[in-house]
């Protein structure tokens, strides 16, 4: 008698244990890009696309004059002027080419840099409403294929947290 109802306790326990954890979600993408500091975020780095595109468009211009002005005045030119003019070109394409790939790396830099912060405040505040509300685990909406009715969604109380008014 003793052994069955041991052997009961140890089969209801954990199942018992287990109802009481609480399971929460959040839409951490649409909080993320719903936070105050994002349009400051979203300006400073359309400002930086523009500078690169300004530039790259300035390059540009001075190739293309520059080739223009080549082809139109070859009659009469030594080889070795040709061959000259033909090196400035390829030094100006290379240089175009270098700025385009030192900008665009130089660009996710600043881009992670700045958006890494508002991260790690996303996550310190999922982390607090985690604890505040004694949720076993707040996981990722868009990863879930299935959410059951006793599922939370704790995406108000991070909003909240975030400071963020729908």
């Amino acid at each position: 008698m003793f052994k069955k109802l041991f052997l009961l306790l140890l089969i209801v326990a954990p199942i018992s244990a287990f109802a009481q954890n609480k399971i929460a979600y959040v839409n951490a993408q649409e909080i993320f890009f719903k936070m105050p500091e994002m349009k400051d975020v979203e300006s400073q780095l359309a400002t930086e696309r523009e500078t690169i595109q300004k530039r790259s468009a300035e390059i540009e211009t001075e190739f293309n004059t520059l080739a223009e002005k080549f082809q139109k005045d070859t009659t009469g030119l030594s080889e070795s002027l040709l061959l000259d003019r033909q090196n400035q070109l390829d030094a100006l394409r290379q240089r175009y080419q270098s700025y385009v790939q030192t900008s665009g790396a130089e660009f996710e830099k600043k881009q992670q840099s700045l958006l890494q912060p508002l991260q790690e405040k996303m996550m310190r505040a999922i982390k607090e409403v985690g604890d505040e509300n004694s949720y076993t685990c707040i996981i990722e909406a868009a990863s879930l294929l299935y959410v059951g009715s006793s599922a939370l969604d704790a995406s108000k109380l991070v909003k909240t947290k975030l400071n963020i008014t729908d």
